[in-house]
C-alpha cells in the first residue's frame, strides 16, 4: 500500500492526498492465526502495533499528512448479535474493545505532529447493502472518549446508527466528528433542511465547530462499488458541500 501511496502522491499535485488503510483491528479480527504461534491476544496486538508504527512512519516519509484507518469491527460492538459472536468465539466483548483501543492508539502514537490520522467506523457497504446495525452506545465511552484519533467518520444516515446520544461521551476540543448523514448507498438526495435539523441536534452534543459532514461511507468499498452512476456519486458529494456551506458559513 505504500506503491498505492506513492502513485496517489503523484498524481496529487497541490491537493492533500488523502489516503487509507486498513485499521490494525481488521487484521485482529479477520486474520486466521493458527494455534500456537500467539499466546494470547495481547501478544497479537503487541506485533500489530509494531508493524503499523512502521508503515505509519513509512507512509509519512514518502509525504502522507493525511491518513484513515477504515475499521468495521467496532460494529461488532454495536448489537447484542454482535457481542454474542465475541463471546461464541471465548472472547470477553469490554476486554476486546479495550484491546481495539489499544491497538489503535499505540500504533499512532508515535506519528509526527503535522501528520492527521482520522478513523471511518463502518458498518458494511457492499453494493448498497449492509453489514450490522446498532447505536455506537455500548462501546461510546472507549470511542469517543478514549481514542486518539484527530476525527471519527461516523455512519448516521439511517435509524440503524441510533441517535446521537453517545457524543456525550467527547471529552477534547479537538476532536472532529464528521457526521455521516448523507447516504453513498443510493442516489436520491437527502432534504437539506432535514440534514442541517440534524446537524443542529448533534450540536447538543458536541459544539458546532468540531462537526463535519459527509456521505455516510464511500461510494466503492469494494470494486462492484454501489447502486450509483458516476454522475449520481459527483452530485452527492456536491450535496454535501452545498449543505456545509451554508451551516459553517
Amino acid at each position: 500500500m505504500i506503491e498505492h501511496y506513492k502513485f496517489l502522491h503523484g498524481i496529487a499535485g497541490d491537493a492533500v492526498a488523502k489516503f487509507a488503510i486498513p485499521s490494525p483491528n481488521m487484521l485482529f479480527f479477520r486474520a486466521d492465526f493458527e494455534e500456537g504461534i500467539y499466546e494470547n491476544d495481547e501478544a497479537i496486538i503487541d506485533d500489530l502495533v509494531t508493524a503499523y508504527q512502521g508503515v505509519i512512519q513509512a507512509l509519512y516519509d514518502e509525504g502522507c499528512r493525511y491518513l484513515q484507518l477504515d475499521d468495521t469491527s467496532w460494529a461488532t460492538f454495536f448489537s447484542e448479535k454482535g457481542r454474542n459472536s465475541l463471546i461464541e468465539k471465548g472472547k470477553d466483548p469490554e476486554k476486546t474493545a479495550e484491546l481495539c483501543a489499544r491497538a489503535i492508539n499505540e500504533s499512532i502514537a508515535n506519528r509526527p505532529d503535522d501528520m492527521l490520522v482520522t478513523m471511518h467506523i463502518c458498518r458494511g457497504n457492499f453494493q448498497s447493502t449492509y453489514m450490522s446495525s446498532g447505536g455506537y452506545e455500548a462501546v461510546s465511552e472507549t470511542i469517543f472518549g478514549s481514542l486518539q484519533v484527530d476525527g471519527l467518520f461516523l455512519e448516521f444516515d439511517d435509524d440503524r446508527s441510533g441517535g446521537f446520544e453517545p457524543l456525550r461521551h467527547v471529552n477534547r476540543d479537538d476532536l472532529y466528528i464528521v457526521l455521516g448523514l448523507i447516504t453513498s448507498k443510493f442516489s436520491e438526495l437527502e432534504d437539506p433542511e432535514a440534514v442541517k435539523a440534524r446537524i443542529k441536534a448533534a450540536a447538543d452534543y458536541v459544539p458546532l465547530n468540531q462537526l463535519c459532514l459527509s456521505p455516510q461511507c464511500g461510494f466503492a468499498s469494494t470494486e462492484e462499488g454501489n447502486l450509483l452512476s458516476e454522475a449520481q456519486q459527483w452530485e452527492k458529494v456536491r450535496h454535501v458541500v452545498r449543505i456545509a456551506e451554508d451551516v459553517w458559513k
